[in-house]
């Protein structure tokens, strides 16, 4: 919780109230050719093809430009995922994100967003939902935006009755090719979720001063995936207040989402979670005055401001 705030924190993983992306490096040689003119695959083993879809994309912004296009008729849809009660044996109820998710909509509409909650989904129910929007037409949005607010360990989430990769059931389906609207658009994720059990003292500091041209691009390309907490750490949550990240992120979107780029507006957000924030769980030596820092992982491919409605 804040420093100077009363409330009783909770860790995301149940315990008190992820993911590492492992890159494996292959070399693939291709005998008879000219190595000093021919680019080659970190990749050991097969060498896997992709072919590319033709034709299905149009790029709503300017191949050489520094901004994506955030001039459609529409702002962007955000959806969000909200987890207060679980069927899962030793998962806590997750008291506060109720207001986390009340906030995030206001900040969002406020942004000209349409947004749609949901609470307490099951997998089967995620899943279905997921599934209708990623099918969804977005030729006339700007961007598309989803949150995921829930327990979670490194590499899972957790739903209403049971665990999920993110990359798998989340972002997975909303790459270029297979939600064709989106593609070069900005896909924005923002996961409110423990990554792990392990804890952040934190280390004491004293300052020593008081177009028209057609181009293909990779259907991982404008992505941005921003955790509360980096991986195989604990995430903080205030039980009255919300957690840290939800409410550090809807104060920097209501004070500077209009004047500041998201990756900007982002790095203002980390700051204020590693600096304005300490647990204060005095009955718990381990527990208290521990710090948290979000983690940010971004694949955009230009920047992005959002922009006044006429």
């Amino acid at each position: 919780m804040e420093k100077n705030g009363n409330a009783d924190l909770k860790c995301e993983n149940g315990n008190y109230d992820t993911t590492t992306s492992n890159c494996s490096t292959q070399t693939t040689q291709i005998d008879g050719l000219n190595r000093s003119t021919m680019d080659t695959a970190d990749a050991f083993g097969s060498l896997f093809k992709s072919t590319p879809r033709q034709g299905d994309g149009i790029s709503s912004t300017d191949k050489e430009a520094w901004y994506y296009n955030m001039r459609h008729k529409n702002r962007g849809k955000a959806i969000i995922f909200n987890h207060e009660n679980f069927e899962i044996r030793d998962l806590k109820s997750r008291a506060g994100t109720g207001l986390d998710c009340f906030n995030l909509e206001s900040s969002l509409k406020k942004l000209g967003f349409d947004v749609t909650p949901y609470v307490d989904l099951t997998l089967d129910q995620l899943d279905k939902k997921l599934d209708h929007w990623a099918k969804e037409d977005y030729s006339q949005y700007d961007c598309f935006l989803m949150a995921v607010l829930s327990h979670g360990e490194q590499g899972i989430i957790y739903a209403k009755d049971g665990a999920y990769k993110p990359e798998d059931k989340l972002w997975g389906r909303f790459t270029g090719d297979k939600c064709v609207t989106l593609a070069g658009k900005p896909k924005l994720f923002f996961i409110q979720a423990c990554q792990g059990d392990r804890l952040d003292g934190g280390v004491s500091l004293r300052t020593q001063v008081d177009g028209s041209s057609s181009f293909k691009i990779p259907i991982y390309a404008d992505f941005l995936i921003a955790y509360s907490t980096i991986p195989g750490f604990y995430s903080w949550r205030n039980t009255q207040k919300g957690s840290w990240f939800m409410q550090a992120l809807c104060e920097a979107f209501d004070k500077y989402g209009f004047t500041l780029d998201l990756l900007t507006l982002l790095t203002f957000v980390n700051r204020k979670v590693a600096i304005e924030y300490e647990s204060n769980v005095p009955t718990n030596i381990y527990m208290h005055q521990q710090k948290q820092i979000p983690c940010i992982t971004s694949m955009l491919t230009r920047l992005v401001k959002f922009e006044k409605n006429d």
